[in-house]
């Protein structure tokens, strides 16, 4: 059964929607909330590559039942009154980019923002883009690297909607991002704004998040992403190899993932003569749960625990003015080419208002 659009009218104008896909939140930083928001997003093929039947009794026989409450103290720490730090941070970009825009395309542009597992859901946005006008569609996942537990995911969920929808919008979706000019210089100027107001450490840690090792080995681009990202923006900042560093963080589970861990790594730099660290996160477009509690607090204790002196994390680009040229200008690239021209001509238009009046004058008889 397809999705019927009760405010349907073929005389819309058409629209442009520029649809911005996060990780997820939880709707609340208590148990009961992290427990739905970890069902969906474990249970997720892309995410955890296991066989289904014996994942789903790992899943419900134990996570489900252990994780959700470790979990809900760790989002306590950085909930705030408007919610968590990646919903808030995710509606500014939209909101700012919206308002970017808008100075090219005036009102024939849309822009929205959803998360691949809880609130705001994926088709609940598609539903109200759908009913504003949008015909032309351009997803946006924020995640730069791409990774088949991410950005395919993305795909999926999108592909899914689709499938139960009458009329499908031209559609471009962009797969990724990690070395997108102006995406790099954002990071770069991040990092020298940082340096600028507090100096420079010894050792600048490029921190992305983790995935099984197997992933690699069966062919996804994202461990090379990462290190690409890495070496373009050193480039820019003009470090030498031995100033930067590459690391993954936020593993679970006991089999092996990508390489150096970024808590490992910190735990050895002060026994190498390293005392002083700065952490940046590029895989992360928002600052989140796993950047400000994990990088920012708990692998800070790590470090310093260990013999370090001065541990640093500095801020994703969230909804920095930069930042959002830099989207601006990767969206604008998208869409490239396309044009907002009705899809029905007035006569058609019209013809289609008489057909739908005279149907209904033939119901009422």
């Amino acid at each position: 059964m397809y999705k019927n659009n009760q405010n349907f009218s073929h005389q819309s104008t058409a629209k442009m929607g520029v649809l911005l896909i996060n990780l997820g939140t939880p709707d609340a930083p208590d148990k009961a909330s992290l427990r739905r928001y970890l069902k969906e997003f474990l249970a997720d093929p892309r995410v955890v590559e296991v066989p289904r039947a014996v994942w789903w009794f790992i899943l419900n026989g134990v996570i489900l039942n252990i994780r959700p409450g470790r979990s809900a103290k760790a989002y306590q720490t950085v909930w705030t009154e408007q919610g968590s730090p990646l919903l808030i941070h995710t509606q500014a970009q939209a909101d700012k980019l919206l308002c970017r825009l808008k100075k090219d395309h005036g009102g024939d542009i849309i822009v929205d923002f959803a998360m691949r597992y809880g609130n705001p859901s994926i088709s609940k946005k598609l539903d109200d883009m759908m009913a504003k006008g949008v015909r032309k569609l351009l997803v946006l996942p924020m995640y730069p690297q791409y990774s088949g537990a991410t950005t395919a995911s993305t795909f999926d969920a999108i592909a899914k909607d689709f499938v139960q929808r009458r009329w499908l919008p031209d559609f471009r979706f962009v797969s990724h991002y990690h070395d997108y000019p102006a995406y790099i210089k954002a990071l770069a100027n991040k990092i020298e704004s940082f340096w600028s107001q507090h100096g420079r450490a010894e050792k600048l840690m490029f921190s992305y998040h983790g995935v099984p090792k197997k992933y690699l080995l069966k062919g996804d681009p994202y461990f090379c992403e990462c290190h690409k990202t890495s070496r373009l923006v050193a480039e820019q900042l003009q470090l030498s190899e031995n100033e930067y560093i590459t690391c993954f963080q936020s593993r679970f589970g006991r089999e092996e993932w990508l390489q150096p861990y970024a808590d490992k790594t910190l735990e050895a730099l002060p026994n190498q003569g390293i005392k002083s660290v700065q952490v940046v996160c590029p895989g992360f477009s928002a600052d989140c749960l796993e950047t400000i509690e994990e990088m920012g607090i708990e692998n800070k204790d790590v470090f310093l625990n260990a013999g370090g002196e001065s541990y640093q994390y500095i801020d994703a680009l969230n909804s920095d003015d930069e930042h959002i040229e830099a989207l601006a200008s990767l969206v604008k690239d998208n869409l490239s080419g396309w044009t907002l021209n009705l899809y029905n001509s007035e006569k058609s238009e019209q013809l289609a208002t008489a057909l739908i009046k005279s149907e209904s004058m033939a119901d009422k008889n």
